[in-house]
């Protein structure tokens, strides 16, 4: 008996959405980063496009933590000799909030034609508000880490 290798017609692909107001960029980067790619299905295979569209509402209110708002960079190229130019998280938020959740999710996806591909199915939106619901997309949460008990005595560790 031969192993299930899926093709690319026989992926039956989803829609998700997921809502960053509030959500720490990370968390949602790497969960949509993960339905992208098709990681949470049973028939992934790393060389072949299983993953789901993912749609990102809200992508204006996502959440930076420590201070990167001032110190986190980002920077793009105008093609010219010395073209590089540079701006802060917290201008870019201002002029394109799209791009800050954009960007955290195209670094973790691969860098081949197949990353590409994958990140063409992804669709972020300022607002909460987004022009998809004829494919009836499944609403997701960003599960928070579990709080670890604090150790408060020698006698809890052993």
């Amino acid at each position: 008996m031969g192993s299930f290798v899926p093709t690319a017609g026989t992926v039956a692909r989803q829609w998700h959405v997921i809502d960053a107001g509030g959500q720490v960029l990370g968390r949602v980067a790497t969960e949509a980063a993960r339905l992208l790619q098709g990681k949470h299905k049973p028939v992934y295979t790393p060389h072949i496009d299983t993953g789901d569209h993912v749609v990102i509402v809200n992508a204006a209110k996502v959440r930076l933590t420590g201070r990167k708002e001032e110190q986190k960079v980002y920077r793009y190229h105008s093609g010219y000799e010395g073209g590089v130019r540079e701006e802060r998280a917290k201008d870019v938020r201002a002029k394109q909030p799209v791009r800050i959740v954009e960007e955290a999710v195209r670094g973790m996806l691969p860098k081949t034609k197949l990353g590409e591909a994958m990140w063409r199915k992804l669709k972020v939106y300022a607002g909460d508000t987004h022009p998809h619901t004829a494919q009836q997309p499944k609403p997701l949460s960003v599960a928070k880490p579990p709080r670890e008990k604090k150790i408060t005595s020698k006698s809890e560790v052993a």
